[in-house]
């Protein structure tokens, strides 16, 4: 490489002063995430012991009506949505690698909040897991800022996104069916992160044919696509509340999501195409520092020990009011 493509590819990320209006944005969504998190942590622990009726094998309809009756649950619900707003006001100023790994600063904010909140301090071992989570992240997208290049989504890549979308969404949900009764929440914290990495991705190439007055069949069809993987990677993340702490979901979703959205780009668009050897060895280190970061915070976070009744038990006499 010469340094004519250096200085070309240098010009390719440096960000217009309009784009970095994009970086705040997204931080106040990450912080709006943890508090949601949190909320709606709450109440479905409330709806669990208000029922009699674990939900860590899935909530059933029942369990669902109750948590729109918890103020917690909604509260968290809205703050969730606010934050899904924000974020994507986000996306239409910054490129989505810019701005979608910034929600790690969610797992800090939620683990905070969470000790705060059940008097749990996190031990040595899971401060060492978020730490690599957090630096699995900023690595894994600092090198694929530097290595990879923005490119346009066309038709056919859309829809092979599309397709692999419903591969891995059948695929989950069979999962679901013969796990479910496991109660695992390092499986449901993986498909929801999985799913909302493919939401991310439609919701920038939505947000991008709007703005060029491309709405035709199959931006609805990626609308639909969207929609489906949004509410699906719920579902999962309310199972997930059932099975584990606030911060490990969100750990899950900061870390898996972004580099589900980077990979799309990645194999499916080719984005690192013309990125050298070292960086794909790089991409495949970060990616399993964040990853075993995940694993080590489900397999060490303090309230994880033990089963979820005797979790919950704990936590009950710290339940600042009946009607949360």
């Amino acid at each position: 490489m010469d340094l004519t493509d250096v200085s070309g590819l240098a010009q390719q990320f440096a960000l217009q002063p309009r784009q970095f209006l994009g970086i705040p944005i997204a931080l106040v969504g990450a912080v709006l995430l943890s508090f949601g998190a949190q909320y709606q942590h709450r109440g479905v622990q409330k709806v669990e012991r208000l029922s009699g009726r674990a939900a860590s094998s899935g909530l059933n309809l029942r369990q669902f009506a109750r948590l729109l009756s918890r103020p917690s649950w909604v509260a968290g619900t809205l703050l969730l949505g606010l934050a899904i707003i924000v974020q994507l006001t986000s996306l239409t100023f910054s490129p989505l690698i810019v701005v979608q790994p910034l929600g790690v600063v969610a797992l800090v904010v939620t683990a905070v909040l969470n000790s705060v909140y059940s008097k749990v301090r996190l031990n040595r071992a899971s401060i060492r897991a978020v730490a690599m989570c957090v630096g699995g992240v900023v690595l894994f997208v600092a090198i694929a800022a530097f290595t990879a290049t923005d490119r346009p989504v066309d038709d056919v890549q859309l829809l092979v996104i599309l397709g692999i979308l419903v591969v891995v969404a059948g695929g989950l949900g069979l999962a679901f069916a013969v796990l479910r009764h496991r109660g695992s929440a390092f499986f449901y914290i993986v498909g929801a992160g999985v799913l909302y990495g493919f939401v991310a991705t439609l919701a920038k190439v939505v947000i991008s044919r709007m703005q060029q007055g491309h709405f035709e069949w199959l931006t609805v069809l990626c609308l639909a696509g969207l929609v489906l993987a949004a509410v699906f990677g719920g579902y999962l993340v309310q199972t997930a509340y059932a099975s584990g702490p606030p911060d490990l979901v969100i750990a899950g979703l900061t870390v898996i999501d972004p580099m589900v959205a980077v990979l799309i780009g990645i194999v499916v668009l080719g984005e690192a195409q013309f990125a050298p050897v070292w960086a794909v060895f790089a991409f495949i280190v970060t990616a399993a520092l964040a990853v075993f970061g995940v694993f080590m915070l489900a397999r060490h976070h303090p309230q994880m020990n033990g089963s979820l009744p005797h979790v919950l038990e704990r936590q009950e006499p710290s339940d600042p009011s009946p009607r949360d």
